[in-house]
């Protein structure tokens, strides 16, 4: 007897492209409900990579994950800064639950150590979170090339090994190319507020921008002199 579709979304494992998957990857909570309901399981990904595209330095690109970074930390698991922008500001780290013994901040030469180094420490299993800034995309190029792809293949696969939250920094405009990533969330900033929206997540797209309050995300984006 043939199965009805009705019976068959009742069956476990199945998922349906138009509804959020729940329970595909361990999550950590970010702090902010309104992102946490956005996101599958309720919480950023772990063990697998995800994406933050956003153009400018300081609009709270890595303060609206304060609250996942101090989850994932937990258990003297350690957080890798790979090639940031700038150190990060270790007072805002402090307040936001994040120990400041357990960062790492690593200076590459090229773009090709970036990503090697973000590997390793994927792979290592000693961190819970990686986050890398691996530069420019070549070219600006309307598609990914091969090497590209593939070592983003390759970060994907340490994060899974590693059981670490993986994310990527990238310009605006890598929203046009493919990726790998489970996850991918567009920053802006608007009228004081940090604006988010999700092109690509386990399920339909967040197509409306929610907004962050920039009150609670702006000390963690502060730079050091």
């Amino acid at each position: 007897m043939k199965q009805s579709v009705a019976s068959l979304a009742q069956l476990p494992g199945v998922w349906r492209g138009g509804e959020l998957e729940q329970g595909a990857h361990p999550v950590v909570a970010t702090g902010h409900a309104a992102l946490d309901r956005e996101l599958p399981g309720g919480g950023w990904p772990q063990g697998t990579l995800s994406e933050v595209l956003h153009d400018g330095v300081g609009i709270g690109e890595v303060a609206f994950l304060a609250g996942a970074l101090a989850r994932a930390s937990q258990g003297d698991r350690m957080i890798a800064w790979v090639n940031p922008p700038h150190l990060p500001y270790a007072p805002a780290l402090a307040k936001a639950g994040i120990a400041l013994e357990c960062c790492m901040v690593v200076r590459p030469a090229h773009r090709e150590d970036t990503l090697w180094a973000a590997e390793q420490a994927l792979r290592s299993g000693a961190c819970g979170a990686v986050l890398f800034w691996p530069g420019p995309l070549h070219g600006d190029r309307p598609a990914r090339s091969v090497d590209e792809y593939a070592w983003l293949r390759r970060l994907q696969m340490a994060a899974q090994a590693g059981r670490s939250m993986a994310v990527s920094f990238l310009s605006t405009a890598a929203e046009r190319l493919s990726t790998p990533a489970h996850l991918r969330v567009v920053l802006s900033r608007e009228a004081g507020a940090t604006m988010l929206r999700i092109p690509k997540r386990r399920g339909p797209p967040l197509v409306d921008p929610i907004a962050i309050d920039a009150g609670s995300t702006r000390p963690v984006s502060q730079i050091a002199a």
